[in-house]
């Protein structure tokens, strides 16, 4: 309930279509209860009395006051429409505004596909009912509240009645509210299992093609598909036990009154008109319970959802800025390891990395080697603070990164990522992606360096050769030559390659390398690597083992003194072969 109220707040900015909504809700109700008053009025003193001009008259009242409450209704449904969007729309970009703010260590805990069930499904759940609440919400309250006062103010002793069946409608309520909103709340979460499924399966779909497990992922997909449906209809089956027990009160209700009010006009105590009123403000009273329950099924749904979009306004990035944070001007590119350890868990599971002391002095190329799982990629995603050290501390200029600003700090770091992400636009869009103010000539010189301009310009528009998703028009190579050029038009003091040339075959590596050779001599360059070819050149290799440096140096020192290069070396070079094996 509190993360519903919390979610609230988002409707402020536009209270004023939020309360005209239910005004006019209100004008609609009050025309619709003064209708049988006045079917009352026509049976017991025009049709009774043979008074046509009664008859007439409020025949014509009859039809004025319902094309006031349909005037009302009308504008009710368009100022709750343009609230409710409005709200969705606000709550939906606070959302995404909340996920942009994730470190990495977040991004893994709430996983893709779960985050997007709650950007789509889980706000549109809570759109509808706030909708509902302005109209209905509004309309179900009022029509009850109205038809049973006149319902008693035309038969106090019929209306008995509803004394009567209201208890047992209210237990039905209860009943089904209390079954369904812990499974509208796993519905959320097959929902979830279901989305992350297809966007696997999507984003895989070459290598289910490549491998032919087009069947099993068919079977995945069906089991996933499955547990949704199973869970959904057993929601829906609780739910649906609401609709025919209020029928069945309300036609029990409705005879009642005949049978009870009949008995009375055949005495003469009360009118034939008088019996009519009663039975329609009996239905109605009847039927506004039926649809506040209908409304809180809904709301029961949407709780499910609004605590789930709650868990991630709530949630804090991992890293964040620390008080007092500044920007500074990180120029020269000296980057230091001081004592680091890190493990993903913070000190609840065991590091990743164990005491890492190591010095990148400014223009220096910094290799890193290592097998599989040695912790490559996670030394070099603390510099920009993907993830935060869990002991000991990084410096970029003798300044520790953790009281930069993350804007200013990773404004003066280029990161081009073991697996490269372009995004729908053209190339030269992805390119200044990072640095949208780049010339074309900076965009030009940057895929230069980075190897990709001859293949770019080979495309029929060039640089304006639209990416397909995911980039997938683009071959692997192609599409990491790119993001080095993203990385490099930033004009970084740091420039980090995380094994960004692992798709492409070493004659374009050797290519890269020497165009590299010439941009990195103003900056530092962190250079992660599987293949051994990548970093003979490099003014320091450092060699990672189980998370710890194992040994430290440039090619022919190591060669000299460490066992594990040499073994890397002689397995990859040692028959004069350079391999063009990838991690």
């Amino acid at each position: 309930m509190k993360s519903s109220l919390k979610l609230l707040k988002y409707l402020k900015p536009y209270w004023h279509w939020a309360i005209l909504a239910p005004l006019l809700m209100v004008l609609e109700v009050a025309m619709d209860l003064m209708q049988p008053r006045m079917i009352q009025r026509i049976i017991d003193e025009g049709i009774a009395a043979a008074n046509m001009s009664i008859v007439i008259n409020t025949g014509l009242r009859m039809v004025g006051l319902a094309l006031i409450g349909a005037i009302g209704g009308i504008g009710c449904t368009v100022f709750t429409e343009l609230a409710s969007q409005a709200f969705g729309a606000d709550v939906r970009s606070a959302l995404f505004r909340k996920v942009q703010s994730f470190s990495f260590a977040n991004l893994d805990e709430l996983e893709t596909g779960a985050l997007v069930t709650r950007l789509t499904n889980d706000v549109m759940q809570v759109q509808e009912v706030v909708s509902m609440m302005l109209r209905i919400m509004i309309r179900a309250p009022m029509m009850l509240i109205g038809s049973l006062v006149l319902a008693i103010v035309t038969s106090p002793r019929l209306a008995l009645l509803i004394a009567v069946l209201g208890p047992i409608v209210l237990a039905i309520i209860i009943w089904v509210i209390n079954r369904a909103y812990p499974l509208f709340g796993e519905v959320q979460r097959r929902l979830d299992d279901l989305n992350t499924v297809l966007q696997e399966n999507l984003a895989g779909v070459r290598v289910v093609k490549a491998f032919v497990r087009g069947a099993h992922e068919i079977a995945r997909f069906m089991g996933v598909n499955k547990r949704l449906m199973d869970q959904t209809v057993h929601a829906i089956r609780i739910v649906s036990v609401n609709g025919p027990a209020m029928m069945f009160i309300l036609n029990l209700g409705v005879v009642g009154a005949l049978w009870f009010g009949g008995a009375a006009v055949k005495i003469g105590t009360m009118h034939v008109g008088q019996l009519i009123a009663f039975v329609n403000y009996l239905t109605r009273t009847l039927m506004s319970l039926n649809m506040v329950s209908m409304v809180v099924m809904r709301f029961a749904r949407a709780q499910a959802s609004a605590d789930r979009i709650e868990e991630v306004m709530v949630t804090e990035p991992t890293v964040q800025d620390a008080p007092g944070a500044q920007p500074a001007q990180l120029s020269r590119g000296r980057v230091a390891f001081e004592n680091v350890t890190f493990s993903y868990d913070g000190h609840s599971s065991a590091p990743v990395l164990k005491d890492v002391n190591l010095i990148a002095e400014p223009g220096q190329t910094v290799a890193i080697l290592g097998a599989t799982g040695s912790g490559k990629s996670s030394l070099i995603h603390l510099i920009p603070r993907f993830y935060d050290v869990t002991a000991g501390r990084i410096t970029v200029d003798g300044v520790d990164v953790r009281g930069v600003q993350q804007a200013t700090l990773r404004r003066h770091l280029g990161v081009a990522l073991q697996e490269p992400v372009l995004f729908s636009g053209t190339i030269r869009d992805n390119i200044r992606y990072g640095r949208p103010e780049a010339t074309d000539e900076e965009v030009i010189a940057a895929a230069k360096a980075a190897q990709a301009h001859d293949f770019i310009m080979s495309f029929p528009d060039g640089y304006d050769t639209v990416v397909g998703q995911r980039g997938v028009n683009l071959s692997g190579g192609q599409k990491q030559r790119i993001a080095i050029a993203r990385a490099l038009i930033t004009q970084p003091a740091v420039l980090i390659l995380d094994d960004s040339t692992s798709s492409v075959d070493v004659e374009t590596e050797t290519k890269i390398q020497e165009a590299l050779a010439k941009v990195k001599e103003n900056r530092t360059c962190f250079v992660v690597a599987q293949r051994i070819s990548t970093v003979l050149t490099a003014d320091k290799i450092v060699v990672l083992d189980n998370g710890q440096i194992a040994a430290e140096g440039t090619h022919s020192e190591l060669l000299r003194t460490s066992p594990i290069y040499r073994e890397i070396y002689e397995s990859q070079l040692g028959n004069g072969v350079i391999s063009n094996g990838a991690e």
